[in-house]
């Protein structure tokens, strides 16, 4: 695979990845008369929960359902310049125009006004965008193998590269597809957020797996994905290196854990046999999902990465997916139980979910 890098009329970052041999040679320029990035993030810590939180007000103005003809992410055509300066491309990451948290964040307070017990530091990090064709209207489902593979090789470079960021504590690549998902871009892309702490969810899991491994010696998703292939009530798809199901206690109506067989705490630690088979069993679970409604399905799909720096040996590589759609033309809303209480109620249950992915026809 061929890497390219150059920077857009502000000087943002644009890599591009391209099949060797299949492209040519990326020098076009942004011509665009762009005003510099200035994000002014920051995060403040919840006294009561311990969590951080972003704030990011400069994001308010950022690009809201544009028309299909000037979508910033297409490729640049005549007269229309966009995201991206190339008349086309094959894979390709910039940074976010308007990123939730920057490298050159300027140095802010130390905590909030009047309330020392709620600190306050800059948002530094790094949010990138990954735009995986410059078909417009195309899908993630829809893409060849070969395409998800060097997908996975885009996410597998950025991994790397920012996990060498000193800000940078965690990374989360990421999509989200679909209106109900709250997607104000309708160009098959994701986003790769690089985060200046480790997340609530992942400190949850490492504290589980830690306690696990204390008891018995082992990891909990190694003994949780050994059950699964064991029982197979819940798994939807799987291949040499991959196995996809249903969580045992799935919080949405929707929901599939894509895992190695082989621990590892990120996505430039999988081997190439892994990652060309996890482009075979993803495209078999996005198929699945399409076909479950006969309407494109809306989801998050996320990558569980272990931290940058510490607890490696905890983590263990695995994406999700999910959906608040619960029916054809019916939403799933956090209701008070999950959003007051972070307690989910499911209306129906992991092997029902599993049985009906597991009989939709793509």
């Amino acid at each position: 695979m061929r890497r390219t890098l150059r920077h857009l009329a502000d000087g943002r970052e644009i890599i591009y990845f391209d099949a060797d041999g299949d492209a040519p040679v990326r020098t076009a320029e942004d011509t665009r008369d762009l005003p510099q990035v200035m994000p002014a993030s920051e995060i403040r810590r919840d006294p009561l929960t311990g969590e951080w939180v972003a704030m990011a007000a400069h994001r308010q103005t950022r690009t809201y359902k544009p028309p299909a003809d000037l979508c910033p992410l297409c490729p640049t055509k005549p007269g229309k310049p966009s995201e991206v300066p190339e008349s086309d491309y094959q894979v390709v990451v910039f940074e976010n125009r308007f990123p939730s948290l920057a490298q050159d964040v300027p140095d802010t307070k130390s905590s909030v006004d009047g309330l020392p017990m709620v600190p306050v530091a800059p948002g530094r990090g790094r949010c990138e965008v990954v735009c995986f064709t410059s078909d417009h209207e195309r899908s993630f489902a829809e893409l060849s193998p070969r395409r998800v593979r060097m997908v996975v090789d885009a996410w597998a470079d950025r991994t790397a590269e920012l996990s060498a960021v000193d800000a940078i504590e965690q990374v989360f690549p990421f999509e989200n597809r679909g209106e109900e998902i709250g997607v104000t871009l309708h160009h098959p892309h994701g986003q790769i957020y690089g985060y200046p702490f480790v997340t609530p969810r992942t400190e949850r899991m490492l504290e589980t797996a830690r306690a696990y491994r204390a008891e018995h010696g082992r990891h909990v998703l190694g003994d949780v994905l050994a059950a699964e292939r064991a029982a197979r009530v819940r798994v939807v798809a799987e291949g040499e290196h991959w196995t996809a199901f249903v969580p045992p206690a799935a919080r949405w109506p929707v929901q599939v854990q894509v895992v190695p067989h082989r621990q590892v705490p990120d996505i430039a630690a999988l081997s190439d046999a892994e990652r060309d088979d996890f482009a075979e069993v993803y495209l078999r679970v996005l198929r699945r999902c399409d076909a479950l409604y006969g309407r494109p399905l809306p989801y998050v799909a996320g990558w569980h990465q272990a931290p940058v720096r510490r607890d490696r040996d905890l983590g263990w590589l695995h994406l999700e997916l999910f959906s608040v759609l619960r029916a054809p033309d019916k939403l799933k809303y956090l209701a008070g139980s999950e959003s007051g209480m972070a307690v989910w109620v499911n209306d129906t249950t992991p092997e029902q979910i599993a049985q009906r992915l597991r009989d939709a026809r793509p």
